[in-house]
């Protein structure tokens, strides 16, 4: 007797969502990271938020353990146990600080990571293909609203931009990789070799 098959993703069901969000498309077979849209903004979201939480949390413990010195320093232990003590309390206040700063952070990343996504997908859908140049749009344009939502100069943005461009061209050429190991054609490669579409 022949152990039974793990169960399998219901892809169709997956694919099915994902076309919900766009109208019909040519490009709707051709995924990203061999994940339809829906399943790879929902990871890649979670993951953003996780890491997230963790710098959140790193940032909150060392400005909670900065803040408790300060506070205290007039006022120093002088005995073991009260150096316990001491160390006791600012070690609480580390971690309730962690907490609250990861929470915090992480649903803002997780924000902005999908939004990356998101607009990525739309441009795809806009543009008749996928591929590295709706990643790099995806990246300048959530960049600019970023910049724009927390009032950064001039210099600021264009850094701001910058790093936008790097990240969404990193991503983009990464994810095309993956899309020509895959076997499919990307328009700017034919183009690039001059050869002509199937």
């Amino acid at each position: 007797m022949g152990s039974p098959s793990p169960p399998s993703l219901p892809i169709d069901e997956i694919r099915a969502e994902s076309r919900t969000w766009f109208p019909p498309s040519p490009i709707d077979d051709e995924y990203r990271l061999y994940m339809p849209f829906f399943m790879r903004v929902s990871t890649c979201s979670s993951l953003a938020f996780f890491a997230g939480a963790a710098l959140g949390g790193i940032h909150g413990s060392k400005l909670a353990s900065m803040r408790f010195r300060a506070e205290n320093s007039h006022r120093f232990p002088t005995t073991t146990h009260g150096w316990y003590l001491y160390h006791k309390s600012k070690n609480y206040n580390c971690a309730l600080a962690a907490i609250k700063e990861g929470l915090k952070f992480g649903p803002r990343i997780a924000g902005w990571a999908g939004g990356v996504f998101f607009v990525e997908e739309t441009v795809d859908h806009l543009r008749g293909t996928r591929d590295a140049g709706s990643t790099v749009i995806a990246g300048l344009a959530m960049s600019g609203i970023f910049s724009l939502k927390h009032g950064f100069n001039v210099p600021l943005t264009a850094r701001t931009a910058r790093t936008g461009l790097v990240l969404g061209l990193g991503m983009g050429l990464t994810q095309d990789v993956v899309a020509l190991l895959e076997g499919r054609r990307l328009k700017y490669i034919d183009a690039l070799f001059g050869r002509r579409g199937d």
